[in-house]
C-alpha cells in the first residue's frame, strides 16, 4: 500500500484519511438519497440532520455548556475579527492581546467599530514570549477582552486561558482558537466566546465555527450586517442565508473521527491533546538538541500545533525543502512575513509523520556536517 506524503501544511490543512475516504464514498449518493451532500436543499430534511448531527456531536466533543450557542458561519477568523466587535462592542471600547500576526490583525480591523485597547503586547520580544496577564493594562468596563489563543504564523500558544475575574475584570475573554480548537479541552468557565476557520483541525476552508454565550447575543450594532448578526444566525439554527454545506457536512465526519480516537483510556479530545503533546515534545526535543536547528520561542508558550524553526545556516533551506518533498515530507516552508520553516501538527498529523520529519532532519543535518 502506497502511503500518502506527511502533508504539514498550516491550513488549509492535512484531513484525516478516514474521513477524505467516506467523503467521497458518499460524493455521488448520501445515505441512499440519491443526491450528494453539495447538491442538497440547506433547509431539506437530508441537510438538516446533517448540521443537527455535527453541531450535537461537536457540542459533546468540546463540552460546551447548554448555555452556549454553536454558529456555523463563513468568513473565516479573519471576517469575524469584524464581526465579533459588531456584536460584542456595544459602542464601548474593546482590549486586545497582541502576540503575534493574527491578533495583531484582529486589534486593527476592531479599531474600524470600536475604540480598541493594546492591553498587552510581545511585539518588542519579536512575538517570541506571552506577556503575562497580570501586567495587562484591562480597560475598566471594556466590552470584551480578545486574545488569540494559539498564533499559526509565530507559533506561540496560551496553554492556559487568562482567568479575567481573578485579573478584576467582569469583560467576557474572546478567543480565536481557530489552530488548536479540538486539540485540547477548553475551559468554558473562562470563556465568552470562541471563534476558529476550521480549515486546520476540523475541515475544509469555508466554515467559521462560533460558540458564543447566550446572553452576549443580541446586542449587534446597527451597521452590522443581518447576515452576521448573531442574534439572527442562531434564531435561525445557523440557516439564515445559505450556510456552506459539504463544509459542514465534512466537519461532521471529522467530529465523528474524533470521537472515534482512543490513546490508552482516553478518548475524544483528551486522546488528542495527549497525542498532540508527545508530538509537539518529540519535534521540540529533536530541535533542543541539534545545533543545526533553532526554534526561538519561549519554552513555556511553545505552540503544540505549529512548530516554527530555522536552519542555523539559512542559505540551506531551498535544499532542505526540496529534501523534504523528496521524502514525503510537504509544506514545510515558514510564513513569508517570518521565514524559516513551519510543521503543523495538527490532529491529522500522525506520530508516523512527526518521526519521519526528525529522521529526515537528522540525516539532512548529517549530510551537511
Amino acid at each position: 500500500m502506497t502511503i500518502r506524503p506527511y502533508n504539514f501544511s498550516a491550513g488549509p490543512a492535512a484531513m484525516p484519511e478516514e474521513v477524505l475516504q467516506q467523503a467521497a464514498a458518499e460524493m455521488l449518493d448520501w445515505h441512499g438519497s440519491g443526491m450528494g451532500v453539495m447538491e442538497m436543499s440547506h433547509r431539506g430534511k437530508e441537510f438538516m440532520s446533517i448540521a443537527s448531527q455535527a453541531e450535537s456531536d461537536l457540542r459533546e466533543l468540546l463540552a460546551v455548556p447548554a448555555n452556549f450557542r454553536i454558529l456555523f458561519m463563513q468568513g473565516g477568523g479573519l471576517a469575524e475579527n469584524a464581526i465579533v466587535p459588531l456584536n460584542l462592542s456595544r459602542g464601548a471600547a474593546v482590549d486586545v492581546v497582541v502576540t503575534g500576526s493574527w491578533s495583531h490583525k484582529s486589534a486593527s480591523e476592531a479599531r474600524r467599530y470600536a475604540q480598541v485597547n493594546v492591553a498587552a503586547s510581545n511585539e518588542a520580544d519579536r512575538h517570541t514570549t506571552l506577556p503575562a496577564p497580570a501586567g495587562w493594562r484591562l480597560t475598566p468596563g471594556a466590552s470584551y477582552v480578545h486574545i488569540c489563543s494559539n498564533e499559526t504564523i509565530h507559533g506561540i500558544e496560551f496553554h492556559e486561558l487568562p482567568d479575567l475575574k481573578a485579573l478584576g475584570s467582569d469583560a467576557p475573554l474572546v478567543i480565536d482558537f481557530s489552530s488548536h480548537v479540538a486539540s485540547r479541552p477548553v475551559d468554558w468557565s473562562r470563556v465568552g466566546l470562541a471563534f476558529g476557520g476550521a480549515q486546520k483541525n476540523l475541515g475544509p476552508a469555508g466554515v467559521t465555527l462560533v460558540v458564543v454565550r447566550e446572553d452576549l447575543i443580541g446586542h449587534a450594532l446597527p451597521v452590522c450586517p443581518s447576515a452576521f448578526d448573531y442574534r439572527l444566525v442562531a434564531d435561525n439554527a445557523s440557516m439564515y442565508n445559505t450556510p456552506p454545506t459539504y463544509g459542514i457536512y465534512v466537519a461532521g465526519l471529522t467530529f465523528q473521527w474524533l470521537k472515534r480516537q482512543m490513546e490508552g483510556t482516553l478518548t475524544g479530545i483528551a486522546a488528542m491533546e495527549a497525542r498532540n503533546v508527545a508530538k509537539a515534545k518529540l519535534l521540540y526535543d529533536f530541535i533542543d538538541g541539534s545545533g543545526f536547528y533553532v526554534n526561538k520561542v519561549a519554552r513555556d508558550c511553545r505552540s503544540r500545533m505549529n512548530v516554527p524553526f530555522f536552519l542555523r545556516d539559512e542559505s540551506r533551506n531551498e535544499a532542505f525543502l526540496a529534501g523534504a518533498k523528496e521524502r514525503g515530507l510537504l509544506q514545510l516552508k515558514g510564513h513569508k512575513s517570518v521565514g524559516g520553516m513551519r510543521a503543523s501538527l495538527y490532529n491529522a498529523m500522525p506520530m508516523a509523520g512527526v518521526q519521519a520529519l526528525v529522521d529526515y532532519m537528522r540525516d539532512f543535518e548529517s549530510t551537511q556536517s
